[in-house]
């Protein structure tokens, strides 16, 4: 892992949590404000280079001190509670549409198959934008995606996905990524491929041609010629039992990975968060369906709402929903806990703070034995 990529928390002084040390770049907050804000002023002009693209492989590190010491000082300063507008997220510049750690949806003028540096991936991931017509049964607060605006395309066409893919995939095997402005200073640790995405503008289990899109996918990685690369569907898990979905599945290797969203422990909480009108009841038991035949990791974001943290309570009910999917036999091999980084429409929605994020980490694995990771 790129030793500047904050990436588990869950040993951060500040969390007092006891986890598992992680090869990644371990800094401490300083203590008072003062020292913070003078930090903060030295790094800006670094950062703001590294925002536009500008930026040599040494800087990188300097970037991950900024982006802490920005943290720092809201959170000192309770910023992160007043402002109007979400936090800036650890190594993720703010303008998506000019760095690499964006997600723009028209790659090399592609229509569905796009690029972006993800801290889960730990490096470069190719996304399928699964739903371009930005269908979602979904109305979640912290989601960027804007549904009041016409999409760009009424649905994915397998065919072109295909066409799309290989030629992202020979791209980035030729080591031509570079020669994309957004990616042109990025160190080449990640850039190397870690995975490719069932992602996208909506829930990706309910495209009418789920199957055949796993199929194109799957056919084009194997006549690739870049190394073995996972295929990871990310899913707020309300399709997983539509026949569709279960003949995609099918074809999914071991080393590939299903990320099954789970953002509370109770209705209340998740109709509030997700805006869902499904049950939860109906989420766990498709979880545990699949993660009884094959491992299921569980993506949770806890977003900073009206600058209220998630109460304590729905911390401890969404624990007790992982040690029933346990218990259950569910096989899960990792949790991943997260908050929002992209700009949202939704102006009452921003980053929850690492400490916080940290403290959850070390209540789930207290409460399941799971494995967890903050991002």
């Amino acid at each position: 892992m790129p030793r500047y990529v904050l990436r588990d928390f869950s040993d951060h002084r500040l969390a007092g949590a006891r986890g598992p040390h992680h090869p990644a770049l371990v800094l401490y907050f300083p203590f008072f404000a003062g020292w913070i804000g003078f930090l903060r002023g030295v790094c800006s002009k670094k950062r703001a280079g590294i925002d536009k693209g500008r930026v040599d492989k040494g800087g990188w590190p300097i970037y991950a001190l900024a982006n802490v010491v920005d943290f720092s000082f809201q959170s000192l300063s309770h910023a992160a509670t007043s402002d109007k507008s979400p936090s800036r997220p650890l190594l993720a510049p703010a303008s998506s549409t000019e760095t690499a750690f964006g997600a723009p949806r028209d790659f090399l003028g592609n229509r569905f198959v796009y690029v972006v540096i993800s801290s889960r991936a730990r490096g470069l991931s190719v996304g399928i934008n699964v739903n371009p017509d930005k269908y979602c049964n979904f109305q979640c607060v912290y989601c960027e995606v804007r549904r009041d605006e016409v999409a760009s395309g009424q649905a994915l066409d397998p065919a072109v996905l295909e066409l799309e893919l290989k030629h992202v995939f020979d791209f980035i095997r030729e080591g031509r990524l570079r020669e994309h402005p957004r990616y042109r200073g990025v160190p080449q640790e990640l850039l190397h491929l870690r995975h490719v995405a069932l992602s996208g503008d909506g829930e990706p289990t309910l495209a009418p041609d789920f199957a055949r899109i796993v199929q194109a996918v799957v056919h084009v990685r194997a006549l690739s010629g870049v190394p073995f690369t996972k295929l990871v569907l990310i899913t707020n898990a309300t399709g997983l039992g539509r026949a569709g979905v279960r003949a995609g599945l099918r074809a999914f290797t071991h080393s590939d990975e299903i990320w099954a969203k789970l953002d509370g422990g109770t209705q209340t909480y998740l109709s509030r968060v997700n805006g869902m009108a499904v049950s939860l009841g109906e989420i766990l038991a498709n979880i545990l369906t699949l993660a009884r035949q094959r491992p299921v990791i569980i993506q949770s974001l806890f977003p900073l709402l009206n600058g209220a943290e998630p109460p304590a309570e729905e911390i401890e009910q969404y624990a007790a929903r992982l040690r029933e999917l346990i218990s259950g036999g569910a096989k899960i091999p990792l949790v991943q806990i997260y908050s929002a980084t992209r700009p949202s429409s939704n102006s009452s929605c921003s980053h929850l703070s690492l400490k916080t994020l940290s403290q959850i980490a070390q209540t789930v694995r207290g409460a399941t034995g799971l494995r967890v990771e903050v991002f």
